[in-house]
């Protein structure tokens, strides 16, 4: 076992996983087979731990905020969401590398489970949307086994507030925690909740707002090819293009450019 956030011990010896580092993170160089197939033999041994699910605008803010970075590397996986990461991985020396996104590992893990047994936790989005996802994802995983959801206030938790969340969620004794609060915030929940909280956390993002309906993905094609920024960016362009221009632009020339 390695330590970690506040003496948090991996159960996992995490030189197993192969890496590649790219921006001071240190990304892990998997595919989606891989990593179900490692979700699947250390479910249990997962629990209290967290995934990040990475992308360029995260991994550019954990390159220029050293406490953000320690968040990151400090889970026991930091996926490759965003495709240039795993496109740079490959040119590094991992072919193996591919994107693997935190709505379809959600999908696929929920998939998966059905003939397992896993229970699922849906933390975070709103209210309406977690009501959306308790009606839809029984009929589009017949069996699905949701131990709870729980939209948290937008304004900081406090003490009592937060010390009762985690009771409510280990009374329901998920193996799946599906954080659905965006980046960063996601990711520093995981990492102030590690060994706290019985069940994988993993970092989702919008994938809550994709399985309800209330953000459409981009077609596949897009997707092979990199472009899913394209295709968020155009359905908000107020909001993501300035964070697209800007660490895309640092992520070109520092790990481009740079080979950091």
């Amino acid at each position: 076992m390695d330590q970690c956030n506040g003496g948090f011990a991996h159960r996992i010896d995490k030189k197993s996983i192969p890496v590649c580092p790219i921006l001071g993170v240190e990304l892990a160089a998997i595919n989606m087979p891989w990593l179900l197939d490692f979700t699947d033999r250390n479910l249990k041994d997962l629990s209290g731990d967290y995934i990040c699910v990475s992308n360029v605008h995260t991994t550019v803010t954990a390159y220029q905020d050293s406490a953000y970075r320690a968040v990151q590397n400090g889970g026991i996986l930091a996926i490759p969401d965003g495709g240039p990461l795993s496109s740079t991985g490959r040119r590094r020396g991992y072919p193996d590398m591919q994107r693997v996104t935190g709505p379809d590992y959600m999908q696929k893990a929920i998939t998966l489970g059905l003939e397992k047994g896993w229970k699922h936790y849906f933390y975070g989005s709103t209210q309406e949307t977690l009501d959306i996802l308790e009606k839809e994802l029984p009929q589009r995983y017949p069996g699905i086994q949701i131990a709870g959801m729980y939209s948290p206030p937008f304004r900081p938790m406090t003490e009592e507030e937060d010390r009762q969340i985690i009771e409510k969620i280990n009374a329901a004794e998920a193996d799946f925690i599906w954080v659905g609060l965006g980046a960063p915030k996601q990711e520093n929940w995981m990492y102030a909740h590690q060994g706290k909280l019985h069940g994988l956390m993993v970092g989702v993002g919008a994938a809550f707002d994709y399985e309800a309906g209330n953000i459409h993905r981009a077609p596949l094609w897009m997707q092979k090819h990199n472009l899913e920024w394209l295709y968020r960016l155009v359905q908000d362009p107020k909001r993501l293009f300035k964070r697209y221009f800007i660490t895309n632009s640092v992520y070109l020339i520092q790990a481009g450019l740079r080979g950091k």
